[in-house]
């Protein structure tokens, strides 16, 4: 087996984000749990067993003793099933690279396997150290960019409004939650490293594309299990704002939508209807109890009786209007009072209100005016 053409190692660490290059990451699975990249997949040169082992054997003997440990571990017919692994993803990927942690023993053991099995497949200089490091400065550089924050009570569309302009940067949308109580997806939140760096090539790629500013959703440090990067999160709270004022019938139609309709079917299609009902059914309540303590345990108790209610008569009747009855107190009682307080706090940068049509022409000329 034999590449048609010869590459070689590389240190274009624009390239392979902004083109999505495929990248075969060789470092143990506890590795790449912990951080990783877009487009990545992991086939260790070393289990997570194995690697402590020659760690160990590094720290008491030196190098070369864990260099010789890591071929007895890894040898034989261990080796062959790797190096059949890797020559599958090559032939898969014939564009792509190969790093471990510094682009080092590890990434060239295996680029010497996989030449004497006949494929010469380049790596990636300076390894996972090196493309982090690239990314980390993308955020900071794109924090120094002007940014327009958008703000408004719960449910008047803000995400969908930053998804409709060039320059939006759905920040739930990189994390995976949608920042409530009832945030949750199906897609479920990775690690904050992995969060980071999905960030930062969506930022890369729009700069790209001729960005020039940003226009994010007025959002706290926290979306969900991750943290927002403190560069960008502390120029959002100095960044002007715009506030979507939509009615509050508008509003509830919407979240019935999102968090009611669209997660009941979200939920039936993953899982199967009755197993999906029931995650359904739990995504809802833990929603509720996770702010139990600021409802109070009055109005907690009264409103999951309502939740019961409406999820008994959904169930019946396919209808969800009965979800009305609790999510407009919540509005009215939780998260409105919540989020005025919070936008009296920002009240010196309000540049604009208007509702959702009316915010977007402003965002779109605001855009023009920026050299989008």
């Amino acid at each position: 087996m034999t590449t048609s053409r010869q590459r070689v190692d590389t240190n274009d660490y624009r390239h392979i984000f902004l083109h999505d290059v495929p990248l075969i990451d060789v470092r143990a699975p506890v590795e790449f749990k912990t951080g990783a990249f877009p487009h990545a997949i992991n086939l260790p040169l070393m289990n997570d067993s194995e690697r402590q082992a020659v760690g160990t054997c590094y720290k008491q003997q030196g190098q070369q003793a864990a260099i010789a440990l890591g071929h007895k571990l890894v040898g034989g017919k261990l080796r062959q099933q790797r190096t059949e692994a890797w020559l599958a993803a090559c032939a898969r990927q014939p564009e792509g690279y190969i790093y471990c942690f510094r682009g080092g023993l590890r990434s060239q053991l295996v680029q010497q396997w996989l030449r004497e099995a006949g494929v010469d497949y380049p790596r990636v200089a300076g390894g996972y150290k090196a493309l982090r490091h690239y990314l980390l400065n993308v955020l900071e550089y794109s924090a120094e960019m002007p940014m327009v924050v958008v703000g408004g009570n719960t449910g008047c569309g803000k995400t969908i409004l930053i998804n409709q302009l060039p320059a939006g940067v759905d920040l739930e949308g990189v994390a995976r939650h949608r920042g409530s109580s009832f945030g949750q997806t199906l897609a479920g939140q990775s690690a904050q490293i992995d969060f980071e760096n999905r960030l930062a090539v969506l930022l890369l790629k729009k700069q790209h594309g001729g960005c020039r500013h940003w226009i994010l959703e007025d959002e706290g440090r926290i979306i969900g299990s991750n943290n927002l990067p403190l560069p960008i999160f502390n120029r959002m709270q100095q960044a002007p704002v715009v506030v979507i004022d939509d009615p509050f019938e508008v509003r509830v139609a919407r979240l019935q939508a999102e968090y009611i309709d669209h997660m009941r079917l979200a939920f039936a299609e993953a899982y199967g209807e009755d197993a999906g009902w029931q995650r359904y059914d739990e995504y809802l309540h833990h929603g509720l109890f996770a702010i139990r303590r600021r409802l109070g345990m009055e109005r907690f108790q009264q409103l999951t009786q309502r939740l019961e209610w409406a999820l008994q008569y959904q169930r019946a009747s396919g209808n969800s209007d009965a979800h009305q009855e609790w999510l407009v107190p919540l509005l009215q009682h939780y998260y409105d009072p919540m989020y005025h307080y919070q936008l009296t706090k920002k009240a010196q940068r309000i540049v604009y209100r208007g509702n959702y049509a009316e915010v977007r022409e402003f965002l779109m000329t605001y855009s023009h005016n920026n050299g989008e």
